[in-house]
């Protein structure tokens, strides 16, 4: 019994567990079951990732959106899923697959990335929900990339919280943040450009700021620049907003505090020091992003990166213009210059200043101007001497510092830095024909003056040193390398460096010109197995010199050992160096190519000696070997620097790149002069066009010249003979022609009377055309006005039809008016008598009127009676109010006076109705009287009018009365309608007497076209005769 309790449970295997842990994940209801579940599974993702992975995997996943609100279970969720991607690497299940696994069902969905965003939330300050996000987000971005990316890019606010978290004051979150943006930008430039839109310039130099700039030695600095190098990389729109908002100023700052000055020279922590070296090259390299050569921002960002340094220059308008920024120039100079920095440092930052100036004008032109910490202070400093020594530091000028840091430094260790000093020059020669001849001249200048021996190219080139040559071959070589940029396509800068000559004429030496000089030199050093990057300097510098130059080569040719020498050293030298021998073999092709007949060596000679010693084939061998040597072929894709190690060896740097692109490009050309004939000589290729020339062309077209001479004398003289023979021939002529001139007047006389005659029946025959012409003119003419007649004689006739039907049917209708005349003077007679009858119902109406006013009279003067007695009894009604109260007096007294003047007012308005109606009634009865005396006087048409007018106006006047009984009556209403009919029978008397003057009108308008349409036809027969009249006598004239 006791031993069965004391028993250990059975342990259960990796296989059993795991599913058992991720069903409860899937299934648990309690949240703390599925914590425990989860801690289970992360105490087995790190040996067993990929059993975790396939059982588990999207259980967690869900427990994010599920718990996402619960601290301590995103946080082992979370972790879980990292150890996913980190197994232990002696798990027997790790494997790279598993992480790409785990990524795709992350990026499967993009809800899966918007919840690790969703704990970047602003109100989640978590820390570790936030910082294994943003680690898990990473992950995940490692395995799958572009779905990430998209999936990110896709999310709202995804780019937002992501450089939201720069702003964490937590540094393991910042860091974080900073490290996924890094792995976030490098490719793609959509999310460039919305990581850069999220102000993250600002945010990044502001983590700069905190970590104590460049010299603070913080990992983070370093992230924080490769971000922004990823940013700014082939990026123009990214670039324009980091120049435009003033970053520059701030780059320029960072770099001014890097190295504290030459003060700084105790020791710093080795991973301090380090760091800040990291850091400043990797600042230096994001400037280097803003010069791309070729790009189309990069003579903006020239500008905007030498600031203050470019004089304000004159624009249009009378403004002025200069560029924005600060300097950075300068403060990269400073850091080149500097004695605490290393030399790799110090290299880049020559490099970034190259590509500063390189092609701008303005930036070459004041580049000149700046002063510089002499890099030969720290060699005097060593040997206790110069001003160093004794805590200061000379300064010099950039050229000089530039030139005593290529020329004077004998250090193998600082080789990077003299080749990147040697880039900056070239950069400040480049494109600038005036820079390059100022350079030039101050060089010959100081070299005749035996000044500045240890620094001028062009005396080191000239004379040698046998120390120098052994100890410092690259001097020699850089030396060459700067000349070569000097004369490389500038006409006139080889013309100024050939002049240069060496010995006095007149203390009987000889005079040696400097192409001379250096071909001797380079006979020498291969004589002597110099160092080949001398000879190869030499080599470099004479074929860009003697290149399409003609005078160079005759200069060259002058001394004819220097063609042997050379032609030996292409065969065979003491080291066999390819490259030695493929470029002598270049150089006497050069030569070949652009000799002439007249040169020192004659053309031919060149290429026999060439033929004969070396060969084609073997011509053409050095040059394909040369072409297919590693240290040429491989140039642009080998290092261009010391190669660090222990056996310190100087570095595999031969040629200049430069002189690489001439090889190139030249090289077929070069290759096939040996093939052309010595007779077709070359001249100088202008603007990329070669023009040949054959001398044996041109001797035979002096002969041919001197044949057509020959002819041309025999030729003048058969034209003497046949002068001759043409005077004899004029006079023959003339004696012909003055009897041929006698006929000539006679027959011209009776050609001018035939002249005259035919002048004449030419001017019938066109006056006959003319008046026939004329004849067709008015025959037309009369067509036309025939055919107009015809149709305005049919209108006419149809017209005069319908007028004859007209006055047919007015005919008809004063039939009948006179028929109806008749009767209306029978009628006359009695109308007379009516006229009488109503004369005396006139007399009956004015009697009516003079009661009617007698009527009126009575009316007002009972109106007024009434009105009197109302306001006696108003009066008596006042007096009796006012006992009782003033205020019923008061208001009495005003309805009285209102009731007063309504009355007052009603009387008169009555009274001037009644006047203006009795003046109507006057003016009425006189129209009556003057139309009934119109009426008798004009009588005849006008009797029936008039009777139905009387007959009107009778019943209108007995209108009229009632109209008066109505006015008696006192009805205002009536008034107005008896005034309305009033005017209405006015109107009716109007209409009828117009339309009575219409019809006349309209009767005789009638009468009076019929009688022009008459005329008319009458005046169309008088011309249609006359002009059948005219027609027949002018065809009458034809005829004759």
């Amino acid at each position: 019994m006791l031993s069965t309790l004391t028993t250990a449970p059975a342990k259960q295997s990796v296989s059993e567990t795991i599913p058992i842990l991720s069903g409860r994940l899937s299934t648990a209801t309690l949240l703390e079951d599925r914590r425990a579940a989860i801690l289970g599974l992360r105490s087995f993702a790190k040996q067993y990732p990929a059993s975790v992975a396939s059982g588990a995997l999207r259980s967690l996943i869900g427990s994010l959106d599920r718990d996402g609100e619960d601290v301590d279970t995103v946080k082992v969720v979370l972790e879980t899923l990292l150890y996913l991607f980190e197994p232990d690497p002696d798990s027997p299940e790790a494997s790279p697959e598993i992480a790409m696994w785990v990524a795709d069902e992350f990026t499967m969905r993009h809800e899966n990335i918007g919840l690790l965003l969703g704990f970047l939330d602003r109100e989640r300050l978590d820390f570790y929900s936030r910082l294994y996000s943003l680690q898990l987000l990473a992950a995940v971005l490692s395995a799958r990339p572009e779905r990430t990316e998209e999936c990110i890019v896709n999310a709202e606010d995804g780019i937002a919280r992501i450089v939201a978290a720069l702003d964490e004051q937590r540094e393991p979150i910042r860091d974080a943040a900073v490290g996924l943006l890094t792995d976030l930008t490098p490719i793609s430039t959509v999310i460039q450009g919305l990581v850069a839109f999220e102000n993250v310039f600002g945010r990044v130099f502001g983590i700069v700021r905190t970590e104590g700039g460049l010299a603070g030695g913080a990992e983070v600095v370093v992230n924080c620049l490769i971000l922004m190098a990823n940013l700014l990389r082939l990026n123009p729109t990214n670039q324009a907003m980091f120049r435009d908002m003033g970053y520059l100023a701030e780059a320029s700052r960072l770099l001014k505090d890097a190295y504290g000055g030459p003060q700084e020279l105790e020791e710093l922590p080795p991973r301090i020091e380090e760091l800040r070296n990291r850091s400043v090259f990797a600042l230096l390299a994001v400037i280097r992003l803003f010069l791309v050569p070729g790009a189309s921002v990069t003579p903006q960002n020239q500008e905007a990166f030498l600031g203050d340094l470019l004089q304000p220059e004159r624009g249009r308008g009378g403004r002025t213009s200069r560029a924005r920024g600060d300097p950075i120039l300068v403060e990269t100079l400073q850091i080149a210059f500097s004695p605490v920095a290393e030399i790799s440092i110090k290299s880049e930052a020559l490099l970034a200043c190259a590509d500063m100036i390189r092609g701008h004008a303005p930036a070459q032109e004041v580049f000149a101007g700046i002063q510089v910490p002499s890099p030969l202070a720290d060699l005097a400093a060593a040997n206790g001497q110069g001003p160093q020594a004794n805590g200061g530091i000379p300064r010099v000028y950039v050229i000089d510092g530039l030139l005593d840091l290529v020329l004077a430094v004998n250090s193998l260790q600082a080789f990077d830095l003299r080749l990147a000093g040697c880039v900056c020059l070239k950069a400040y020669f480049y494109e600038h024909a005036q820079v390059r001849m100022h350079f030039l001249d101050h060089a010959i200048r100081a070299h005749q003056a035996n000044a500045d021996q240890l620094t001028n190219v062009l005396t080191i080139l000239l004379q040698p040193t046998t120390e120098s040559l052994t100890g410092d071959p690259y001097k020699y070589w850089f030396a060459a390398v700067l000349m070569l940029h000097l004369l490389r396509n500038n006409p006139e800068a080889k013309s100024l460096a050939r002049g240069v000559t060496e010995g006095d004429e007149a203390n009987g030496e000889e005079v040696v010109t400097s192409i001379q000089t250096i071909a001797a030199h380079l006979l020498s050093c291969v004589a002597k197995s110099e160092d080949p990057r001398v000879i190869v300097g030499y080599l470099m510098l004479l074929l860009c010199w003697l290149f399409e130059d003609l005078p160079g080569v005759n200069d060259f040719l002058d001394e004819f050992t220097n063609l042997q020498g050379l032609i030996q050293a292409a065969i065979e030298n003491p080291h066999g160096d390819v490259t030695v021998q493929g470029l002598s073999a270049m150089l006497a092709g050069v030569i070949y190519e652009f000799s002439t007949k007249d040169s020192p060596v004659p053309r031919a000679t060149v290429r026999e000696m060439i033929m004969t010693r070396m060969g084609r084939d073997r011509y053409v061998d050095k040059l394909s070997k040369l072409r297919s040597h590693p240290l040429m072929r491989d140039y642009e894709v080998l290092p261009q620097k010391l190669e660090p190690g222990l056996d310190q060896k100087l570095p595999d740097v031969f040629f200049d790149d430069a002189f690489v692109e001439f090889f190139k490009d030249n090289y077929s050309r070069i290759l096939r002069a040996i093939d052309r004939e010595p007779d077709a000589e070359v001249s100088v290729v202008i603007n990329g066009v070669e023009e040949g020339v054959s001398r044996k062309l041109v001797d035979e077209l002096r002969e041919e010249i001197a044949q057509k001479e020959t002819e041309l004398r025999d030729l003048l003289a058969d034209r003497e003979a046949l002068s001759k023979q043409l005077s004899q021939e004029q006079a023959a002529h003339a004696q012909t022609k003055t009897l041929q001139s006698t006929d000539l007047a006679r027959t011209n006389e009776t050609l001018t009377a035939l002249r005259a005659q035919l002048a004449t029946k030419d001017r019938a025959i066109q006056a006959a055309e003319a008046q026939t012409a004329n004849v067709m003119k008015q025959l037309t003419a009369e067509q036309s006005e025939h055919q107009r007649a015809r149709a305005d004689l049919a209108r006419a006739t149809e017209t005069a039809n319908t007028l004859r039907t007209q006055l047919a049917d007015k005919d008809k209708t004063i039939a009948t008016a006179e028929t109806q005349l008749t009767t209306l003077r029978q009628q006359l007679a009695a109308a007379q008598g009516s006229a009488q009858q109503a004369s005396a119902e006139i007399s009956r109406l004015k009697a009516a009127n003079d009661a009617l006013q007698r009527t009126h009279g009575d009316e007002i003067r009972r109106v007024l009676a009434e009105h009197e007695a109302t306001e006696e009894n108003l009066q008596r009604q006042l007096a009796a109010a006012s006992k009782t109260s003033q205020e019923e007096t008061e208001r009495i007294r005003r309805e009285l006076e209102a009731g007063r003047k309504s009355a007052e007012q009603e009387a008169e308005r009555v009274k001037r109705r009644l006047e203006g109606e009795q003046a109507d009634l006057k003016a009425t009865i006189s129209r009556l009287e003057v139309d009934l005396m119109k009426a008798q006087a004009e009588g005849g048409k006008k009797v029936g009018e008039l009777e139905g007018r009387l007959k009107k106006e009778g019943e209108m006047r007995e209108k009229a009365e009632r109209r008066v009984r109505e006015v008696e009556e006192g009805g205002k209403k009536e008034r107005e309608e008896k005034d309305k009919e009033l005017k209405k029978a006015r109107g009716l008397v109007e209409e009828k007497e117009k339309e009575r003057k219409a019809a006349q009108g309209e009767l005789d308008d009638l009468l009076m076209v019929f009688g022009d349409l008459e005329e008319k036809v009458n005046k169309y027969k008088v011309s249609l005769f006359g002009w059948l009249r005219n027609m027949r006598g002018g065809v009458t004239n034809l005829l004759l």
